[in-house]
């Protein structure tokens, strides 16, 4: 189907903006028409009544309506430059597939994406369109780097600590600075089924019951009026360092929380990068990486480049980066910790944060997934991996399942004698409690010196608070002084598993592991101790 002119398909995935986008820039040069398109991927947006909470069996409800939110403001800023956004549904490959055969399409251009996922995807694509003669365009511009060229540069293998990281990768490219005035218009639309932007209840989500939504919009428009409202504070900008802040402050919380815009691209790494270092070049002095705000992107682009070059990264087998651990399979203690059962408050009011908002500080992150896996419940990383990444507003594949690994002690992070403590940790931010009494209005009237351990608070106390533990919320699951004990231990005998089989460990050895937990065991370092073990 020929007709005049020339016509691009600019394919929005992530990258969901018009600032900073190589793709819709070179989509949009020279072309009579464009074709601005998202497809709407069941695999993503099916409500899953099965699920534990509202969403698909993918997505929790905030991260879809944030995604929504986000393509409304991107329709609306195209509408103004005299284009829109062709919103159509099934699967994104096939939908694709059929825009181009029916319009007449000389140029496709999507941004790169390294998940597994897309990667299947944009193969199909790409095949059919280069065999139709249409120019693909495919650049690198959700990150601040190309993941390929770092692993090129390190002889073909990512490299896994993020000091090399940053020698290797150096000072990103600068953000396009392009503004434009107008775009083409959208050509004929053929026979294409296309619709506005779907609201939650057109996707079938109308009864979906959620007392509490995110309290962050998503979009381009609410990415830049956050990004200037924090330069505006350049003091801060300057002077941030993570690990600090305060994982218990939820009113204002004490980070950028541009992290889930971030995720969908509604804001540019590169754009966000050059702004920060604008504000640099103004001061004195400031922080540097890691523990920067540079060094947070720095950090985001080493997970990702960690992602891209190991094959099986989002699981413990047949992941070379990951030490073989033999987890508890344990789907009660997974569900108590999922629907914020543990009798732990700090650990408990966190979980509820992420079921109503979708997003916690990266501290209470740190907590919750320590005490699931390596700290207290000795839960498969992987089974809390999949509650984040489900729940999360801006749950990234790599970043998620990089931050699990380092959690859990799989990878990247190796001292697993340093736990964090379910009672302790919370109270140095939050002595009041007041986070606990938020999310965990059962105990809003527990004393300041019971609201982290109410189990210790005496009958008459807790009568008067009107919440009797064991009944109006339960008892903790586990002891944390003995079963973080028990978790060192096994950690300690799965390290030196790993050690002596160097890291080729089967599914025989780790229940080999198992039985010997069950069974009377010797004093680690004993012969038979060592025989057993290799068998």
């Amino acid at each position: 189907m020929m007709g005049s002119g020339s016509g691009s398909l600019v394919w929005f995935r992530k990258g969901i903006r018009i600032h900073d986008n190589p793709a819709l820039e070179f989509a949009s040069r020279g072309a009579s028409h464009l074709y601005p398109v998202f497809v709407i991927d069941p695999h993503y947006m099916k409500p899953d009544p099965n699920s534990p909470s509202p969403g698909s069996s993918r997505a929790g409800l905030n991260r879809i309506k944030f995604l929504l939110e986000s393509l409304v403001d991107l329709d609306l800023n195209l509408k103004n430059l005299g284009s829109r956004l062709l919103i159509l549904k099934g699967d994104p490959a096939e939908v694709v597939i059929q825009c181009l055969k029916e319009w007449n399409i000389n140029k496709l251009c999507f941004e790169y994406d390294t998940e597994p996922y897309y990667q299947a995807l944009d193969v199909k694509v790409k095949n059919f369109a280069l065999a139709a003669g249409i120019e693909v365009f495919s650049p690198v511009s959700h990150t601040l780097f190309n993941p390929n060229d770092i692993i090129h540069k390190n002889g073909g293998k990512p490299p896994l600590s993020y000091n090399s990281f940053v020698k290797l990768a150096g000072e990103p490219p600068s953000p396009l600075s392009t503004v434009y005035s107008s775009l083409p218009p959208v050509g004929h639309l053929g026979s294409c089924d296309i619709s506005e932007v779907p609201t939650i209840t057109d996707l079938g989500y109308g009864d979906a019951e959620q007392d509490e939504f995110s309290p962050f919009k998503g979009g381009e428009s609410e990415a830049l009026r956050r990004l200037d409202e924090c330069m505006k504070d350049k003091k801060w900008v300057a002077n941030f360092e993570k690990p600090k802040g305060n994982p218990s402050a939820f009113l204002k919380p004490a980070t950028t929380v541009l992290s889930p815009y971030l995720k969908f691209g509604c804001l540019s790494s590169r754009y966000f990068y050059q702004r920060i270092q604008d504000i640099y070049r103004s001061m004195a002095k400031h922080t540097s990486p890691p523990v920067s705000l540079t060094g947070q992107l720095l950090w985001r682009d080493f997970f990702y480049t960690a992602a891209f070059g190991t094959p099986n990264f989002d699981r413990m087998k047949g992941n070379r980066i990951c030490k073989q651990i033999p987890w508890k399979d344990d789907d009660k203690l997974l569900e108590a910790w999922r629907e914020a059962r543990t009798g732990f408050p700090w650990i408990d009011a966190i979980m509820i944060q992420l079921r109503k908002w979708g997003w916690m500080h990266h501290l209470a992150r740190h907590s919750v997934a320590c005490f699931l896996t390596r700290g207290d419940l000795f839960v498969h990383w992987e089974k809390g991996r999949d509650v984040f990444e489900r729940l999360l507003i801006d749950s990234d594949w790599a970043i998620n399942n990089g931050n699990w690994m380092w959690l859990s002690c799989s990878s990247f992070f190796y001292q697993y004698n340093r736990i964090y403590s379910p009672t302790t940790f919370g109270k140095k931010y939050d002595p009041n409690g007041y986070y606990i009494r938020h999310f965990l209005p059962v105990l809003k009237d527990m004393p300041r010196e019971y609201i982290y351990e109410p189990w210790t608070a005496p009958k008459s106390i807790q009568t008067k608070a009107n919440c009797i533990i064991g009944k109006d919320y339960p008892m903790p699951v586990v002891s944390h002084d003995s079963a973080s004990k028990e978790c060192r231990r096994k950690m300690g005998e799965a390290y030196a598993l790993n050690k002596e089989l160097n890291g080729l460990v089967g599914e025989d050895d780790l229940k080999k592991l198992r039985k010997l937990d069950e069974s009377e065991r010797q004093e680690p370092g004993t012969k038979r101790y060592k025989q057993q073990l290799i068998g």
